[in-house]
């Protein structure tokens, strides 16, 4: 095979090779270039959220999970902080966990994995109690697929006067958030995912007041935003090494994402991709989990092949074979696997990856 396998993962995804020769230079952490990539960044990542007028982009080394840890930890207040997190998946149990961790109130709101979180259940639950200071959402749950109601969720917390922390890592993008008339105090997302770089820098997109008064609630110091942003602010510089080469191709990867048309062309095709691949997958008898109306276009999770041969490992590496690499199921109740509709899928797309899971599904039905 001639090309490596596309990935069909929720991030990392297939890079186009404009973003994967972007990294071919070495930047000097301090250099004025540099600093000014990473200025460019920050603005383009605010005017996608139409964020520019109220909220400040403080970028993070790491994963996705080190940026939610990071606002968590300076945006909760330590002493009288109170984090409300309805549970609907896999990422907001781990959001429950870090809160956890960090020593802070928690409260959560149970729900079936395939049920979205509702906004009248939020506003009950901040009636009920008005010590929950904030809410912290998972957009998209990246372990199934759903999407929950982020506008009509941040309309009740604004409404009740508490601060809304928003995981939008599978979102981000492709999927409208506007600061405008979404009111929010963090969104927070990572370079590999929708605007297609490179894994290794989580952002956060802080409102600046609420940033503003965070100052010693970090309970550590890597990850300490208001820190971070200060010290951006005076220096134009990152306080520890920058992830450099995924910096420069995140930059080039939003460069392509404007030049695409943006939220619009890039949710577009997003969309395109999961109608190809939920249509594709039931003519070969594979059901989604989800129903249309709750389903993200980022990712979709597929009830596994009714075969006594099934095994995601030998299913998973014969359709890598045929040049796609698949996700495993992240549910605990059914076995399942998970299909990206994300990412530079070359000219077969998402077809293509039908084809090879088609392929894979003959030779299942041939053993038994």
């Amino acid at each position: 095979m001639s090309h490596d396998p596309y990935l069909l993962t929720p991030g990392p995804l297939t890079t186009s090779l404009r973003t994967r020769q972007a990294m071919l230079r070495d930047w000097g952490s301090w250099d004025a270039d540099f600093n000014r990539i990473t200025g460019r960044v920050r603005e383009r990542l605010l005017q996608i959220a139409s964020a520019t007028a109220t909220h400040e982009c403080i970028p993070l080394q790491g994963s996705g999970t080190f940026a939610v840890e990071a606002a968590l930890g300076t945006l909760v207040p330590r002493t009288s902080g109170h984090v409300l997190v309805p549970l609907n998946g896999a990422y907001c149990q781990r959001i429950a966990r870090i809160i956890k961790v960090l020593g802070r109130k928690l409260t959560t709101l149970d729900y079936a994995e395939n049920a979205p979180v509702r906004a009248a259940d939020i506003d009950a639950a901040l009636g009920a109690d008005p010590t929950i200071t904030h809410v912290a959402l998972v957009h998209c749950e990246t372990s199934t697929g759903i999407l929950n109601p982020l506008p009509e969720i941040a309309a009740v917390v604004a409404r009740h006067g508490r601060g809304l922390i928003v995981d939008a890592m599978s979102s981000f993008g492709a999927l409208e958030i506007d600061a405008r008339r979404v009111p929010f105090d963090a969104v927070i997302a990572a370079s590999g995912k929708c605007l297609e770089g490179p894994p290794g820098m989580g952002f956060v997109l802080a409102r600046r007041a609420v940033l503003e008064r965070s100052e010693g609630n970090s309970p550590s110091v890597a990850m300490d935003l208001h820190d971070q942003w200060v010290y951006m602010q005076k220096t134009t510089q990152w306080r520890f090494t920058p992830p450099t080469h995924v910096v420069a191709a995140f930059d080039c990867a939003i460069e392509q994402y404007l030049e695409e048309g943006g939220l619009v062309a890039r949710g577009a095709r997003y969309a395109s991709n999961c109608r190809t691949l939920i249509a594709g997958m039931a003519k070969l008898g594979l059901k989604s989990f989800l129903p249309e109306a709750i389903q993200a276009p980022i990712i979709v999770t597929f009830h596994a092949p009714d075969s006594p041969h099934y095994v995601f490992k030998s299913f998973y590496e014969a359709v890598k074979q045929r040049g796609y690499i698949l996700y495993p199921g992240k549910l605990t109740t059914v076995e399942t696997f998970r299909v990206g509709c994300m990412g530079q899928l070359g000219e077969r797309g998402i077809g293509g990856a039908v084809e090879a899971v088609g392929a894979v599904l003959a030779q299942l039905k041939a053993a038994a």
